[in-house]
């Protein structure tokens, strides 16, 4: 039986950023529209957080099933390991989806109730990554999802659930913050490229191969920038997301320099505060926009 610090974990707390940063950017594009609602906000929250722990247990649950976590560098891996069985980190990925759907529902009661169907595909969407007869993580298409549903969901769902309206601006806004999640799922396939592709897991890391996948680490870190850059030519105060820039400085030096296994671990970590402070940052400075 897996304990409490394995169930922990197994939740992989260093990918939450890429849960708790969109929610904060959405949440200062309302500001900037003058509709920011705390209640939204905090439920939003809360569907961001149990949605990224759900996505953790399941993807353990169908990797460790699939046999493809049985030697792998990184986080802890309930099923890979043994620590836990499959159908008890199933039941633990079906509690945090309920949490999110629950939350969910709470939302939608509040402003839209649209809503109800972004958040059914959204967890159709986090389930089918590792999960089902066509697992979408397999396929190359990780990166792609993650953009959509990282970014462009969470920021203009996030607006849309105070604001009830589609601006511009928080489009804008999903980018940097999207392609930050990207950079998060990229150097962890980095991490794992060799093992994945030993068991025909095809990720994009896998496809690309080390050096190019270190490259397009590297491009999409310059491309976030660029698009804070590019808001604040409308929004001056946004600017104030260059301010996270340095920290991104140890992961693109690890990621550039050949780091493998272990090392990586310390890019993830990195990739993490990274994300959640262009998340906080940009949210300030959309704002006090």
């Amino acid at each position: 039986m897996a304990t409490p610090a394995q169930w922990l974990a197994g939740a992989r707390p260093r990918t939450l950023p890429a849960a708790l940063a969109p929610v904060f950017v959405g949440s200062g594009v309302a500001a900037a529209l003058d509709g920011f609602r705390l209640a939204p906000a905090l439920l939003a929250l809360l569907v961001a957080l149990a949605l990224q722990v759900a996505v953790n247990y399941a993807n353990d649950h169908s990797d460790g099933k699939r046999g493809t976590d049985a030697d792998r560098v990184g986080p802890m891996r309930l099923v890979g390991s043994g620590a836990a069985s499959a159908r008890q980190v199933l039941v633990a990925a079906m509690l945090a989806f309920a949490v999110a759907a629950v939350a969910g529902l709470a939302l939608a009661a509040l402003s839209s109730w649209w809503l109800v169907a972004v958040g059914a595909v959204s967890i159709l969407a986090a389930w089918t990554y590792t999960g089902g007869p066509i697992p979408y993580g397999y396929r190359a298409l990780g990166e792609v999802f993650v953009f959509v549903f990282f970014g462009l969901v969470a920021v203009v769902g996030t607006t849309f659930a105070q604001t009830e309206s589609l601006d511009g601006l928080a489009f804008a806004a999903a980018v940097p913050i999207g392609l930050c999640s990207v950079a998060l799922l990229v150097v962890n396939n980095l991490r794992d490229v060799h093992g994945d592709a030993a068991v025909g897991k095809r990720t994009l890391a896998v496809l690309l191969g080390e050096g190019r996948t270190r490259l397009f680490f590297t491009g999409l870190l310059v491309v976030v920038f660029a698009a804070i850059v590019l808001i604040g030519l409308a929004r001056p105060w946004a600017l104030s997301g260059l301010l996270a820039a340095p920290l991104a400085v140890p992961p693109v030096r690890t990621v550039l320099g050949g780091g493998r296994g272990p090392v990586l671990i310390d890019a993830l970590k990195g990739t993490g505060q990274l994300t959640l402070a262009v998340g906080v940052l940009l949210a300030v400075g959309l704002a006090l926009s």
